[in-house]
């Protein structure tokens, strides 16, 4: 049973939201944060990215920035430019990108149903990321990043959620040409069904924030499991609105191979197809560009575990029977040969990195499914590292979650 809680959330004062709402902090470097900041002072980015306030090349996981933070947020919560919500409540997030539209549900879920695995995961933690995260939560006392989860579209959450009464809060356009909504949903009758109807849902899915939902329960754990701070920030998505791209990769050399060679070595396990469009047109197959040509690699009989839900994503067939054995790259988390290219950059980015020099072969992937992320999870497995790539990106600055 996944449960779900209303709060009293932070958000931006609507006038300001325009000069609040800001990039998730993990796509940026230093410099395009501080670009940020000088273009818009008020924005939300000197919370999650805190060394923006500090001397350039400040260590951005030093108690001084996790400091700066905190005193970001207060400032921002004493000038009115964010404001705390009157009563509890749940809130719709909704995203705009082209034709493509996602709203989810935001509320607070229990860090017991993260420990008890009734919210899954599907990707090993990096120490040094999860510590940065329970650091930040802590010097801040407030959770200013949202775990993106998923669940199995069910009826009753539809039915639930679309006669809710919302009021509508701001909406604001980012750089990236993106909308973003925030309304509140406060009726009592209304959260009381949306909280019956989740709770006839058997688990959540983390999609992505696997460090930010470790970290909140470490810190839940570190202050007894009571309180605010045994509840932890979500955005929930039904899995028929999300929009999942391709997640591909830059290779910088053949490891000793022709191009020539390496595809007589290929063909072993794929069968072949040269000067084929740069996107794969189905799930079972992906792309590789070398020397000019785009190739469709598709294995042949025999050479995918069917019944394995890991060994059967794409990804997984690229780094078991290309990546390791061929191109030498082991731990593709480590490796320096292997670049992660988020599917928003589209092929021509990955063509021009090979003809260029910057790569000596691309290869694009099919989008992995959340039908296959369920999969991964419900078995209790761990999916291969860049498997999945979100878009449009989930803001900073659309709420928080005080643990006050």
């Amino acid at each position: 049973m996944a449960q779900i809680r209303p709060f009293r959330g932070v958000r931006a004062n609507p006038e300001r939201a325009a000069a609040v709402v800001a990039p998730p902090y993990d796509v940026l470097d230093e410099a395009e944060a501080r670009a940020i900041l000088e273009r818009r002072p008020e924005s939300f980015i000197q919370v999650t990215r805190p060394e923006v306030n500090l001397p350039p090349g400040t260590d951005s996981h030093s108690a001084e920035a996790y400091a700066a933070a905190h005193l970001a947020l207060q400032t921002l919560l004493a000038k009115g430019i964010l404001e705390r919500e009157e009563k509890p409540s749940l809130y719709l997030y909704a995203q705009r990108m082209g034709e493509h539209r996602q709203t989810a549900l935001m509320a607070l879920c229990p860090t017991a149903d993260y420990d008890a695995g009734t919210i899954k995961k599907h990707e090993f933690t990096r120490p040094d990321k999860e510590q940065d995260r329970v650091d930040h939560i802590t010097g801040v006392n407030a959770q200013t990043g949202l775990v993106f989860l998923a669940y199995r579209q069910q009826e009753q959450a539809k039915s639930a959620l679309d006669s809710a009464q919302a009021e509508h809060l701001f909406t604001v356009t980012s750089e990236d040409g993106v909308e973003h909504s925030l309304s509140r949903i406060s009726g009592p009758a209304d959260i009381q069904a949306i909280q019956a109807a989740f709770g006839e849902m058997e688990a959540l899915y983390i999609a992505d924030g696997h460090h930010r939902s470790a970290a909140a329960s470490r810190v839940a754990q570190a202050r007894g499991g009571e309180g605010e701070a045994a509840w932890f920030l979500c955005g929930i998505f039904p899995d028929d609105s999300l929009y999942c791209m391709a997640y591909n990769r830059l290779v910088k050399d053949l490891a000793g191979f022709s191009a020539a060679s390496l595809k007589q070595e290929l063909s072993e396990n794929f069968e072949i197809q040269d000067g084929v469009d740069a996107l794969p047109s189905k799930r079972g197959s992906f792309t590789m560009y070398l020397e000019g040509t785009w190739s469709l690699l598709t294995p042949r009989a025999g050479v995918v575990d069917e019944s394995d839900p890991v060994a059967r994503i794409d990804a997984a067939v690229l780094q078991d029977r290309v990546l390791a054995p061929l191109l030498g790259i082991e731990d593709p988390r480590r490796d320096v040969r292997v670049g992660f290219v988020g599917g928003i950059r589209g092929a021509q980015y990955l063509q021009d990195a090979v003809d260029q020099g910057r790569a000596a072969i691309a290869f694009h992937m099919f989008p992995t499914g959340l039908d296959q992320l369920f999969a991964v999870a419900d078995a209790d497995r761990v999916m291969p590292p860049k498997s999945t790539w979100f878009e449009p990106k989930l803001a900073g600055g659309i709420l928080v979650h005080t643990l006050d």
